[in-house]
């Protein structure tokens, strides 16, 4: 077996050792979890041991950190049963052996049961009443219960104590004594196990902190070995973490859907995104890459968005350890990975869909940084068709020349593509199809370029509406595209004006005030409030001081 499936051997036989700890640490464990707790700490040995002497850092690390607690497990294996029961009242927790006093009452507990038997057998025997019996009840203990057809071989010794139907109820002074006994013991040995279970659960709480410390060692062991079954199952490939910003992926997979879907079903595809800053001071070229900011159109239903959720989501795997679903990849440190996907409203806060998306939109554009990765899906849809189409040209064009992030935005706006021509570091990309006279296939691979239409009403006959309103919507369609250009065919969306240099000097040139160094020298994070409230305390005596001069 491989390392690999020996962990996970191991970790098979363990329950949650945080959750186990936790409840330890808050009183609120039962035999049943200090059992469980006993169980896990029995495969440490084994699970350390596959850890040892191995070549990686931070696996030696892990198996440092691993500690046995042996004394937890010793103490509970010595006091509980094998298979305690979830509750202490249900008695039956503390193991044969473990207390001298406690199997004394246990013993008298069971002689006494056995004594009500014997004595009912004595008592049907001796007063000639075949069906008398000894039952049991909250109110009056344990009594003798006589039909009404024996009724007459009553003997003078018994106590009637309820009359029933068809039968009658009797105590005797024997039975009562014997009765008195057994309770007491069951009692008093119920009492005395939830005492000694008190006491195991005090001292396990002590070791709270050394628990704490293995279960986040098995924790991420656990995430180790997940991620190396997942990558050697899925035929996944070790990435390059580098510095530059690209994203360079080969025949990459959507890690949820390529588990989903058939095996071989899904249809891998390329992600070639960034400027190879290394690539160009060594060679003068950026070949293999498409730019900082892709433009992928294409029909509904084709895939755009699972292709742009994929980079997002193999960015971030590749940035926490893991391997990806891809044949080759080259992944660039990111700071933050930017989302705006789905549509969704928040009606609590009187927002609508389009104010969501916006909001969304406006915190990407200010927080977003050179080394973040920002997906887009349909941005301006939410809108009319001109403000959304003026909104997406305008925010990709402030994330090209201002952000300059990598970016993937995905959308209908087939006007977007004229962007290629103005913006160097974008392309074009779009999911293909295949058309057969009015049937679509789409292939679901994006390639380069543009694609020549949205297929928006291929879709709709696709989805059963009548076939009177999709030729009718193709007409419509026609004249409105032909309204959006000139008389060459070429988009009438104007070109983006350059940011214009300060040509003049301001009059007066005021020097900086001395104060503002004084607040940008400030270690805010490490001053208490009482020391942030005197300095502004000063700094406002400084100001008023100046006013009065």
């Amino acid at each position: 077996l491989t390392l690999r499936d020996d962990l996970r051997d191991q970790l098979k036989g363990m329950y949650d050792l945080q959750r186990l700890t936790s409840r330890v640490a808050t009183g609120r464990c039962s035999p049943r979890d200090l059992s469980c707790l006993s169980t896990t700490l029995g495969q440490l040995p084994r699970l350390k041991a596959c850890l040892s002497e191995r070549r990686s850092a931070r696996l030696q690390t892990l198996e440092q950190r691993i500690d046995l607690c042996a004394e937890v497990r010793q103490a509970i294996s010595e006091t509980l049963v094998d298979d305690p029961p979830v509750s202490a009242g249900d008695g039956n927790v503390v193991r044969e052996g473990f207390n001298a006093e406690l199997d004394e009452f246990r013993e008298l507990s069971r002689g006494g049961k056995q004594w009500i038997a014997g004595y009912q057998a004595k008592e049907s025997e001796r007063t000639g009443i075949p069906s008398l019996k000894i039952g049991f009840n909250k109110v009056f203990g344990y009594y003798l219960e006589v039909t009404a057809a024996h009724l007459d071989k009553v003997p003078d010794d018994y106590i009637r104590k309820q009359t029933l139907k068809n039968q009658e109820r009797f105590i005797t002074p024997e039975l009562k004594e014997y009765e008195g006994k057994v309770l007491r013991a069951e009692d008093r040995a119920i009492a005395l196990e939830q005492e000694i279970l008190g006491r195991l659960k005090e001292d396990v709480a002590r070791y709270v902190a050394r628990l704490l410390a293995t279960a986040d060692a098995l924790a991420e062991v656990d995430v180790f070995t997940g991620l190396a079954a997942l990558a050697a199952v899925g035929g996944y490939c070790r990435p390059e973490v580098t510095e530059d910003p690209v994203l360079d992926i080969r025949e990459g997979r959507h890690p949820v859907l390529d588990r989903l879907m058939p095996s071989g079903q899904f249809v891998p595809n390329d992600v070639r995104l960034g400027v190879d800053t290394e690539q160009i001071e060594q060679t003068g070229r950026a070949d293999g890459l498409n730019g900082r900011v892709q433009i992928i159109t294409g029909p509904n239903m084709a895939g755009k968005s699972t292709y742009i959720r994929q980079g997002a989501l193999l960015t971030i795997m590749s940035q926490m350890g893991s391997f990806v679903p891809a044949s080759e990849a080259r992944i660039g440190v990111a700071d933050r990975v930017f989302a705006r996907v789905g549509a969704s409203d928040e009606l609590g806060r009187g927002q609508s869909t389009f104010m969501v998306e916006m909001t969304e939109t406006a915190r990407i554009l200010n927080s977003a940084t050179r080394r973040s990765v920002v997906i887009l899906d349909e941005i301006g849809r939410g809108t009319s068709t001109y403000d959304g189409i003026s909104l997406a040209w305008s925010i990709t064009e402030h994330l090209h020349d201002e952000t300059a992030c990598r970016t993937m935005f995905a959308t209908h706006y087939h006007e977007l593509t004229d962007l290629t021509q103005t913006l160097k570091h974008a392309a074009n990309w779009h999911v293909s199809v295949q058309e057969n006279n009015d049937d679509v296939i789409f292939m679901h691979r994006v390639v380069e370029g543009a694609a020549g239409r949205s297929y928006g009403i291929h879709v709709a006959r696709l989805a059963g509406v009548p076939g009177t309103v999709t030729e009718r919507a193709t007409r419509i369609l026609e004249a409105l595209e032909n309204q959006n250009v000139n008389e060459e065919g070429q988009s009438t969306v104007p070109k983006r004006e350059p940011k214009r240099q300060q040509q003049q000097l301001r009059l007066f040139d005021f020097p900086e005030d001395p104060l503002l160094d004084e607040i940008r020298q400030l270690n805010v994070d490490e001053m208490t409030p009482r020391e942030a409230m005197d300095e502004l305390y000063r700094l406002h005596q400084e100001i008023a001081r100046r006013d009065d001069e």
